[in-house]
């Protein structure tokens, strides 16, 4: 049976694991992380990652831990007015033929957790950092630690944006600053006055700054993110830096009175300096040989369509059908790296597109003056014509059969 080596244990590296262990795969997966700990705040799960968890049998551990809002409107930050609305109700559902969630980051990094414990071939590795690996012409083999190698039929870097696999595979450097902060928290909807509470998505716009809001656990919680032009001090890759309140405020201090209300009214934030990285230029930044990349370390995206974890999830799907329907998993594997070139030529595209389509979608949500105008007339006029993506949320090859 062939072996799958797994590095970083993120929600692409476990949704690649569980993928890859439904169809019978061997895997070890490494974290340098010595427990498992998903920090953050909330995440979008639009119908398109909601099918392919479904598929996995993962409908009612979602349902238990998830929000499903029924609206999501786009506000201006300045007048408060609304912009332009999409129903998430049960039209859409019927649609696209599943719901769209949101979820907090640790919640469905713990459901995948837990799903793995039915899979005895699957052994999680914690507290072991990855140092180098070597390609050979029949295996791959994984340094850990220093005292330590592995061996496996492929390896499947899934260790973020700031990839040691990506690095040594591809050296091609490391993400570039974007120059947008963005201020995360979590707070309880029971500790908010009445008036601030909401169970449906809002994304407020503003000049060279937004803010989204949606419900998380069942509603009870609401994750706010705010997006503002500025940098930070110390270690990019490193995600939750502390945050000053009042900073964000000194910036918020021009916004409608229901925005700034909200956001004076969450004491406790953190903060995430996106990087960036080029929209994928072909396949070869997918694989090369017997490793792949997916997830960020492959295409890192900024947040403004609210992809990240979906694009991880599909790639871990495609990955677990193209090597499955290859015989990867029999007694003697197929052509590794003719499969995983299958695999990179299937998701290349659509990871592209939505990189490139998030990365436009933050000039717009940022924009001033003119365009701005432009920008709200538009989402009058046109509304859910707008929000809607057909492209996105509906059925892909590349992203489900």
């Amino acid at each position: 049976m062939g072996k799958m080596l797994i590095v970083g244990g993120g929600i692409g590296g476990l949704a690649t694991a569980l993928a890859c262990a439904r169809n019978g795969a061997q895997v070890d997966l490494f974290e340098r992380a010595g427990a498992f700990s998903e920090v953050g705040a909330g995440i979008q799960l639009g119908p398109n990652v909601m099918r392919v968890l479904h598929g996995w049998g993962l409908s009612d551990a979602i349902a238990q831990v998830a929000a499903f809002p029924q609206r999501l409107q786009v506000r201006s930050a300045m007048s408060g007015g609304v912009l332009g609305a999409l129903r998430l109700d049960d039209t859409f559902t019927q649609s696209y033929g599943a719901p769209y969630a949101t979820i907090h980051r640790a919640d469905i990094h713990a459901l995948l957790v837990q799903a793995l414990q039915a899979y005895p071939q699957v052994e999680l590795n914690l507290g072991c950092p990855v140092f180098d690996f070597v390609q050979r012409e029949s295996e791959v083999a994984l340094q850990i630690r220093t005292d330590r190698q592995v061996q496996g039929d492929m390896l499947i870097g899934a260790d973020g944006g700031w990839s040691v696999i990506r690095q040594q595979l591809l050296h091609d450097g490391t993400p570039s600053p974007t120059g947008h902060l963005a201020y995360r928290a979590m707070v309880l909807q029971a500790d908010l006055p009445a008036r601030l509470r909401s169970q449906q998505v809002t994304a407020w716009l503003g000049p060279r700054m937004h803010v989204v809001q949606y419900p998380v656990r069942g509603g009870q919680w609401l994750n706010v993110v705010a997006i503002v032009h500025g940098r930070v001090k110390g270690d990019m890759s490193h995600w939750d830096h502390s945050a000053n309140a009042h900073d964000l405020q000194r910036v918020m201090a021009g916004t409608c009175v229901p925005l700034k209300d909200l956001i004076h009214s969450i004491t406790h934030w953190r903060l995430w300096p996106l990087s960036i990285r080029p929209p994928m230029s072909g396949p070869q930044q997918h694989a090369r040989g017997r490793v792949a990349l997916l997830g960020d370390a492959a295409h890192p995206m900024v947040p403004y369509l609210a992809q990240g974890a979906a694009m991880a999830i599909e790639d871990a799907d495609v990955l677990s059908r193209v090597l499955s329907e290859g015989g990867a998993w029999g007694e003697s594997p197929g052509d590794v790296p003719t499969l995983l070139q299958q695999f990179a030529q299937q998701r290349w595209q659509r990871n592209a597109r939505v990189q490139a389509r998030a990365i436009r979608n933050g000039r717009i949500f940022h924009a001033t003056g003119f365009v701005r105008w432009g920008r709200d007339v538009a989402m009058r006029l046109l509304g859910q014509g707008l929000l809607d993506m057909p492209w996105l949320y509906g059925k892909s090859k590349s992203a489900t059969k």
